[in-house]
């Protein structure tokens, strides 16, 4: 079982990472996912009614769009990593 110290170490390393620099290949992947999350919640918030299959290809789009947006702002160049 973690200790208190140990989880609270975990987290400032989670949070220095995700302020570090993100290397230009993941900017753009992580533009990229917004604009598939946000095609996707256009569909979800259409005002007509969609077939079932658009409605849950929406719902696809947002998770994969969200996902890759938020592994893209994670990632920092090697020179920044600490081993």
């Amino acid at each position: 079982m973690e200790t208190l110290e140990r989880k609270q170490d975990h987290l400032e390393n989670v949070h220095k990472r995700m302020t570090q620099e993100t290397p230009p290949f993941f900017r753009k992947l992580r533009t990229v996912g917004m604009v598939v999350a946000a095609v996707g919640t256009s569909i979800l918030a259409a005002p007509v009614a969609l077939p079932a299959a658009l409605v849950t290809v929406g719902g696809y789009l947002i998770v994969g769009g969200s996902v890759i947006s938020a592994v893209s702002q994670a990632a920092v160049g090697e020179k920044d990593c600490e081993m």
